[in-house]
């Protein structure tokens, strides 16, 4: 089936232009060429690529609403889908936790998550894909780290240690902490109450008491000296298929050196500029997280993303813990005139598509896939999805009341 968009501001690589977007099974066939098929009326409205979504974790309060109350697994893939293709998001990395915690972050959950998507491809609107966001601790999770890049889908592998990050030094704040296999890393005391405080929201999330999470991270910590060997043989396996690969909250240049050596071209959330400069001088990609800069700055007290981006040291934003933060953040980095227009949308578009090797989309250009939104931006006020369409299909329409 041909359809034509008309009547819209477009966001073509080249600038803004009213043109007309023809898409025919799935695919861009032609811009500013005659309407043809169906026509869907863009007019005061922008036509840009749809949103890719490298790193989202949001689904888990779709899982968990309520902490310690789970929802039927395949009720809340339906509803994040939903939730997606309502935000312009039409390519979704689900940031799926592969850790040792017990709950709503283990292994066999994640895998269980991981086939309901797999199983519900059929029923849901965008395309539902999977970040093995692995815990380096967990090394249980390998089997099904190997079953999940054997998918139907490559997901992507991101490096995670917030063992290490639980263990640092009491004197030493999140950002400030060496690599975590160097010699300069600084240990904490399990036995200290302090230790209590820091582990308890972890131990709430784990549905276990403080005291039991406690002893459980004194057990996973012995396994220190081995993570470095299995982190190769994870690594290894992941470039053997081709999977992208992140390593995740970089504080040195000397982790991110090693991680790159490993094969994970993309820091993603590096939290202190040493680390961001070191990926940028090596020609890795950089990600920062869309809700800070829709809010202005990190909760945590790392890198302003803002900042980033004004800088040339970001090239896409994931929603990270909130799907509409994508949107929003390019207005508020619009609003803050952090960048120009079409430079803004690429970090959630084409920037997002070249950090996961997804040549085919991001972009509307000849030969691309149809992923594709209509947005209504007013003069001064936030813009807002009307429609979302999938490889030419569409996904949601929304028609305002005025």
């Amino acid at each position: 089936m041909m359809q034509t968009f008309t009547g819209a501001c477009v966001y073509l690589p080249d600038g803004m232009h009213e043109t007309n977007v023809t898409v025919e099974t799935g695919m861009i066939v032609e811009i500013g060429g005659p309407v043809q098929g169906e026509v869907i009326d863009g007019r005061g409205l922008i036509l840009a690529p749809a949103l890719i979504d490298v790193h989202g974790d949001a689904f888990e309060r779709q899982l968990m609403p309520r902490p310690g109350v789970f929802f039927p697994t395949e009720a809340a893939v339906l509803d994040t889908d939903r939730q997606l293709a309502a935000n312009g998001i039409a390519t979704a990395y689900h940031a799926i936790t592969l850790g040792w915690e017990p709950g709503l972050r283990d292994v066999d959950r994640g895998r269980t998550l991981m086939q309901a998507i797999r199983d519900l491809a059929p029923r849901l609107l965008v395309e539902n894909r999977v970040q093995l966001r692995w815990e380096t601790f967990a090394f249980e999770a390998l089997d099904t780290i190997a079953w999940a890049l054997d998918g139907p889908l490559l997901p992507s592998l991101a490096f995670n240690d917030h063992t290490s990050m639980t263990m640092r030094a009491y004197d030493v704040p999140i950002q400030d902490r060496a690599f975590e296999f160097s010699p300069d890393f600084t240990v904490a005391e399990l036995d200290d109450d302090r230790m209590r405080k820091r582990t308890a929201s972890k131990a709430h999330r784990s549905g276990i008491s403080e005291e039991d999470y406690i002893t459980l991270l004194g057990e996973v910590w012995n396994r220190r000296t081995d993570v470095p060997g299995v982190i190769e043989k994870v690594a290894k396996i992941a470039r053997d298929k081709g999977a992208p690969m992140l390593s995740h909250d970089d504080t040195r240049a000397e982790t991110r050196a090693w991680f790159r050596d490993r094969g994970a071209h993309v820091a993603e959330f590096p939290m202190v500029m040493e680390a961001a400069e070191a990926a940028r001088s090596n020609g890795d990609t950089i990600i920062f997280g869309a809700p800070n800069a829709a809010r202005g700055g990190s909760h945590i007290g790392s890198l302003a993303a803002g900042d980033m981006v004004e800088a040339g040291l970001c090239d896409a934003l994931a929603s990270d813990y909130f799907y509409p933060a994508m949107l929003a953040a390019v207005a508020r980095l619009d609003a803050d005139r952090r960048a120009d227009r079409l430079q803004l949308w690429s970090l959630v578009s084409a920037g997002p598509a070249h950090a996961m090797n997804l040549a085919d989309r991001g972009d509307i250009a000849v030969g691309k896939r149809a992923d594709l939104v209509l947005v209504d931006w007013p003069d001064g006020h936030p813009p807002a999805i009307c429609g979302t369409w999938v490889a030419g299909r569409p996904a949601y329409r929304g028609h305002p009341a005025g």
